[in-house]
């Protein structure tokens, strides 16, 4: 917007600038990537995981776009996050080499458009390399009362030592913005590193945890598990769906 558009703005009445201000603070702004995808190599049969949030006024779309087109594959997902900040492009169960390209995240609203590329690399079984990560252990089905502490066990292995990550429901799960209920848990070297713990279990908990390695290698997942909380009213629709044992 060009100053000149209101003339003698110098010798105007408080009530036009506060309205020129009102004007200028309610423009629209373009999209700004908040976090974009990362390179990812995975093994065949496996997932891969593509997470991409922006910001902007009004908030931006996002579309992923295989090799210029958007994906279009029953294998393929896109998971929105609640809060319309993005979304995760899930692919499962990887196939190589026909998933191998250049995957991109295009955010777009009235103000602008931007976009953020990632490679996704896929092997074979007998390809990986020996310090590929490896899930020891993964979690397992879990029932937890109301409000207590629930802890999904994860442990890997690999060259060098993989970080570990979590995904809920196909979402990553977000450990810094919980007042500490959710964390992970870090003692190097015990069968617990890279647990996750949640405390004072409340239905929004409930869902389907994976735990993720991820080295200069490559990354793998484990098999998902549910975690159920006990005393909600979607555990006990479960229990009336399904003779769910009464002490897991």
């Amino acid at each position: 917007m060009h100053v000149s558009t209101y003339p003698m703005m110098h010798s105007a009445s408080p009530g036009l600038l506060l309205l020129s201000f009102l004007f200028l603070a309610d423009a629209d702004s373009p999209p700004r990537f908040t976090r974009t995808p990362e390179d990812q190599t995975g093994v065949q049969g496996g997932v891969a995981s593509f997470v991409c949030q922006a910001t902007g006024d009004p908030q931006p779309k996002i579309v992923w776009n295989k090799k210029g087109k958007k994906v279009s594959n029953q294998r393929f997902e896109v998971i929105e996050f609640d809060d319309g900040s993005g979304s995760v492009l899930r692919i499962q169960p990887l196939r190589t080499p026909r998933d191998e390209a250049i995957y991109e995240c295009h955010a777009s609203n009235s103000a602008g458009e931007i976009t953020a590329s990632t490679r996704l690399s896929v092997l074979r079984e007998d390809q990986l390399p020996s310090g590929f990560p490896t899930i020891d252990m993964g979690p397992q089905l879990k029932v937890v009362e109301r409000s207590r502490t629930a802890t999904m066990l994860c442990a890997a292995s690999g060259n060098p030592d993989p970080e570990i990550t979590w995904f809920k429901d196909f979402l990553p799960v977000n450990t810094s913005n919980n007042n500490g209920r959710i964390k992970q848990l870090r003692s190097g070297g015990t069968p617990i590193r890279g647990a996750l713990q949640i405390e004072m279990s409340e239905e929004s908990d409930q869902g389907k945890y994976e735990c993720v390695a991820t080295n200069s290698d490559g990354t793998r997942y484990s098999t998902p598990a549910n975690l159920y909380v006990r005393g909600t009213v979607s555990f006990n629709a479960h229990i009336r769906r399904h003779a769910f044992p009464p002490n897991v």
